[in-house]
């Protein structure tokens, strides 16, 4: 299969650069099972769900994934995390004038800096000398999405989470849980809406570009996921009744 065949026209003034004023206040298209089409707002979602029902969220929380620093010689150097793998290891992409080589030291800060490990395909294993999530924390900027051109503000911060993330190590938000507020989710249990969360970290394989002709030929990136044994349990129950599972 060609990738050309799902090619399309996205005009850029399409292409929301904000979210809307208030969070929940997006469009949402319902597509019936005949193929009768509505133009609703997300508000209206308990409403289109069935009592029983149960839907499964991904708790993940973005991190601050992109760095600025200096290579040994002085070159600047781009980092975006893609992956935590330890207390002070990550899997980065790097972006430099040419790559920084296994053994070199990258200065994030005066006082901040992490040592080249290895290259792992389009990778570079980095370990930091301070806990990795502390020095995104201080130092990182919000991975929004390439189509979006601005930076990053205090704003993107909250809006671009969503009401429930709990689990930092995202690098991308899962982006259909960005509409929900806590009065919807209230609403939805209301409803006899059962709730379960699950963690997914998006990882930037989510937004790289295919660069291959063919879509098999693509390969995409790994990503972290967990499920504990009792939500699993609840999932397979709800199941095993004839109950919906909408994720």
């Amino acid at each position: 299969m060609q990738v050309s065949d799902f090619d399309f026209d996205l005009p850029d003034e399409l292409i929301a650069q904000l979210p809307p004023e208030v969070r929940g206040g997006s469009r949402l298209l319902h597509v019936e099972a005949s193929g009768l089409r509505h133009d609703r707002s997300f508000s209206d979602l308990p409403s289109l769900l069935h009592p029983d029902d149960l839907l499964v969220m991904n708790d993940t929380r973005v991190i601050k994934a992109r760095l600025f620093g200096n290579k040994d010689s002085g070159g600047k150097v781009e980092l975006l995390v893609e992956r935590v793998t330890d207390e002070f290891d990550a899997l980065a992409f790097i972006r430099a004038s040419h790559a920084p080589k296994p053994g070199s030291r990258i200065l994030l800060a005066d006082d901040v800096w992490a040592d080249v490990l290895a290259r792992q395909d389009d990778l570079t294993q980095l370990r930091f000398q301070r806990p990795v999530l502390e020095v995104l924390e201080q130092l990182g900027r919000l991975p929004l999405p390439p189509y979006i051109t601005h930076t990053p503000t205090a704003d993107d911060e909250a809006r671009y989470q969503t009401v429930y993330a709990n689990e930092p190590g995202a690098v991308a938000a899962p982006t259909a849980g960005l509409h929900f507020t806590p009065d919807l989710m209230a609403r939805l249990r209301d409803n006899g809406i059962s709730i379960e969360f699950v963690t997914l970290h998006v990882g930037a394989g989510t937004f790289l570009p295919v660069k291959a002709d063919r879509i098999e030929d693509h390969q995409m990136h790994a990503e972290w996921g967990s499920i504990d044994d009792q939500t699993a349990l609840r999932l397979n129950a709800a199941r095993a009744t004839g109950g919906r599972i909408i994720a």
